[in-house]
């Protein structure tokens, strides 16, 4: 069992946010919430004709000593904005409209400006800004099997395993949002992998012939951005939950952002 579980470990960055004013945050920091500093040449992302949520920005370059799997970009920004009516659960192929993630890999001096929230942005879509610190952190999977499915353990075993995640640093119970990039993510209904797999495709169903040729190849999405409801920024998703925004193996390395899709889960 122990050889599966260092097997199964995935490094990830955790986010520790601070409540600060706008003014406190330099422009081009990675911050949750708040005003987003876009580029001049850039439109505040719309759903259907509504202004979304702005979510978080994230500096790349403050996280090179941290992504332990070097996986993201060395440089520029991420952007991350999210269905304002929070109605974009990821379980329908339209949903795909329910996310915006924009990357600049070249942020020139200068080229940045805080950006004021739209009139038709309404109040409780808006969050308030905080200002980031990151950690690495290793995480682990809820179902291991989902990861190794060779894995042949017995009852025995599952239920130590279930004690070494309950025990783990990341996942255990604690009163901080559980905001983080890569890794595992802090599962709170099914694993998500197969469901973007699926319904990014646009196949809705598991009976839908295409299904079984797609979920063979459901592990090659990873977690991007796990964002905690959190009462310091004012974020709630949906009953207390979480938005994940996954993106698959090759498109990350492709710098395709465009392609990632967003979950919504809750209790």
């Amino acid at each position: 069992m122990v050889h599966a579980v260092d097997k199964l470990v995935l490094p990830s960055i955790r986010l520790s946010a601070t409540l600060a004013e706008e003014n406190e945050i330099t422009i081009g920091a990675s911050k949750l919430g708040g005003l987003p500093d876009l580029p001049d040449a850039f439109e505040w992302p719309e759903l259907n004709g509504a202004p979304m949520s702005f979510v978080a920005q994230i500096r790349l370059d403050e996280l090179n000593q941290l992504d332990g799997a070097s996986i993201l970009p060395t440089s520029g920004m991420l952007w991350f904005f999210y269905d304002a009516a929070q109605e974009s659960y990821g379980s329908d192929p339209g949903d795909r409209a329910g996310r915006q993630v924009i990357f600049v890999n070249d942020l020139s001096e200068g080229q940045l400006q805080r950006r004021p929230a739209p009139d038709g942005l309404a109040p409780e879509a808006q969050f308030k800004a905080c200002s980031v610190a990151f950690n690495a952190e290793p995480t682990l999977p809820v179902n291991p099997g989902t990861d190794l499915p060779s894995l042949m353990w017995s009852l025995e075993e599952q239920v130590r395993y279930e004690a070494v995640y309950a025990a783990f640093p990341s996942h255990k119970a604690s009163p901080d949002a559980k905001h983080r990039l890569l890794g595992h993510p802090d599962t709170i209904q099914d694993d998500m992998r197969g469901q973007c797999q699926l319904v990014a495709n646009g196949v809705t169903s598991s009976d839908d012939p295409e299904a079984a040729a797609l979920l063979a190849d459901a592990n090659d999405w990873l977690l991007l951005l796990q964002v905690d409801s959190d009462d310091l920024s004012g974020m709630r998703w949906a009953n207390t939950g979480m938005i994940y925004f996954w993106i698959k193996r090759n498109d990350l390395a492709l710098r395709h952002f465009d392609n990632v899709w967003v979950v919504l889960q809750s209790e």
